[in-house]
C-alpha cells in the first residue's frame, strides 16, 4: 500500500476520499473483474445496484484498518471486493423483504426483474464471495466472516418477528442493528488487521470500533427516515413506519407520548398506513419530545466509544481517517 496522506490534510471525509481514491478505485477494479458469471443476467442485475452510487464504506475501513496496523500489501483490494459483494446481497435481500421500490434514488433491482431474481443474485453474490475468501487460506477471516453473515441472518429474522410490533424493547432493536449493520463493518476492520498480522489486543480494538461505529451509522440513518430531504434519502419520509419498523426515534416516543398518540402510531404501525398529516402530527411529536435528539444522541455516545478503541494506536493518516468516518457516520445527509 502506497504511502497515505499527511494526518494534518486530513480534515473532512472529503479529504479522506480524495486521499484514498487509488486504493478504492483498486477495490472498484477488483468488483468488476469478480462480475464473471457464465450467466449474464446474474452480472446485469448485480452491476445495477453495485453502480447505484454506494460509498464503499466497509471496504475503506477495512484498508483503513489494514493500513492502522501497518499493512504494505495488496489484497485488501480483493478482501474489500468481497466485502462489498456481501453488503450487496443483503441490499438485495433487503429490498425484497421489505417491498422496497427505490434504493438510492433508482428503482431496486426487484422492481426491474422481480423478486426471484434479486434473492437468486444475492445468494450467487453471497456464495460467490465465499468461494473466494478461502483463497486467503486464513482461518481468521474464513471465521469473521462467516460469523458476520450469520448475525446478518439472525437480525433480520429479529426484525421481522417484531414487524408491526411497537412494543419491541430498545435492547432488541439494538441488537437488530448489531446484527443487521454492524456485523460486517466490525468484520471489515478486523479483517483488516487480520491482513496485517495485528496482535489480537489490535484486531480486537478495531473490532469493537466497527461494531460501534455500525451501531451509530444505523441509528443515525434510522433518524434520517423522519428529518432527511426526501429527495435526498432516494425514498419516501417515514418509510420505516409505513414498513411496520419500530426504530429508536420511534421507540422513544412511544415511550412517551400521550396514550391517544401511541394509539395512531400502533395503528399505523399495524396497517402499514401512514398519510402526509399523520407524518406532519408525527414530526411534530418527536419534536416536542425531543426524540430524534435522543437518537442522535445515542448515536454520538457510540462514535465517542469507537474513538475510544482508536486511542491505543500511533498517530497516523489512517487513524486521523478512521477517526473522520466515524464522525461522517452520524453527521452525513446522504
Amino acid at each position: 500500500m502506497p504511502q497515505g496522506p499527511v494526518i494534518s490534510s486530513i480534515q473532512t471525509m472529503a479529504d479522506v476520499w480524495d486521499a484514498y481514491r487509488r486504493e478504492l478505485e483498486g477495490v472498484e477494479d477488483q468488483v468488476r473483474k469478480n462480475l464473471d458469471s457464465s450467466v449474464t443476467l446474474v452480472n446485469t442485475v448485480a452491476a445495477h445496484i453495485l453502480n447505484s452510487g454506494g460509498k464503499r464504506i466497509r471496504p475503506l475501513l477495512l484498508l483503513l484498518s489494514a493500513q492502522l496496523c501497518g499493512y504494505a500489501g495488496r489484497d485488501h483490494h480483493q478482501l474489500g471486493s468481497l466485502v462489498e459483494f456481501i453488503h450487496t446481497a443483503t441490499l438485495l435481500h433487503d429490498d425484497v423483504v421489505d417491498d422496497a421500490d427505490l434504493r438510492r434514488g433508482r428503482r431496486t433491482a426487484r422492481k426491474v426483474w422481480g423478486n426471484q431474481i434479486s434473492i437468486l443474485v444475492g445468494d450467487y453474490l453471497y456464495s460467490k464471495a465465499m468461494c473466494q475468501v478461502v483463497e486467503f487460506r486464513s482461518q481468521g477471516i474464513n471465521e469473521v466472516l462467516a460469523e458476520a453473515c450469520k448475525k446478518m441472518a439472525e437480525g433480520e429474522v429479529l426484525q421481522l418477528y417484531y414487524n408491526g410490533n411497537p412494543a419491541m424493547p430498545e435492547a432488541d432493536y439494538l441488537k437488530v442493528v448489531e446484527h443487521k449493520t454492524a456485523g460486517l463493518i466490525a468484520a471489515a476492520c478486523r479483517m483488516g488487521a487480520i491482513l496485517a498480522d495485528a496482535s489480537e489486543p489490535q484486531q480486537d480494538a478495531l473490532f469493537r470500533f466497527g461494531q460501534y461505529l455500525g451501531i451509530a451509522f444505523q441509528v443515525a440513518d434510522d433518524t434520517l427516515d423522519y428529518t432527511a430531504n426526501g429527495d435526498s434519502l432516494g425514498k419516501t419520509l417515514g418509510q420505516d413506519l409505513r414498513q411496520g419498523k419500530a426504530t429508536l426515534p420511534l421507540l422513544h416516543l412511544l415511550q412517551h407520548c400521550s396514550e391517544s398518540d401511541r394509539q395512531m402510531i400502533k395503528d399505523r404501525m399495524e396497517t402499514r398506513t401512514l398519510n402526509d398529516d399523520d407524518l406532519t402530527r408525527l414530526l411534530h411529536l418527536m419534536e416536542d419530545y425531543g426524540s430524534i435528539t435522543y437518537a442522535l444522541d445515542r448515536a454520538q455516545d457510540y462514535i465517542a466509544a469507537a474513538k475510544r478503541d482508536l486511542s491505543s494506536f500511533e498517530d497516523s493518516p489512517a487513524k486521523r481517517a478512521l477517526s473522520v468516518a466515524a464522525d461522517y457516520m452520524v453527521t452525513r445527509d446522504r
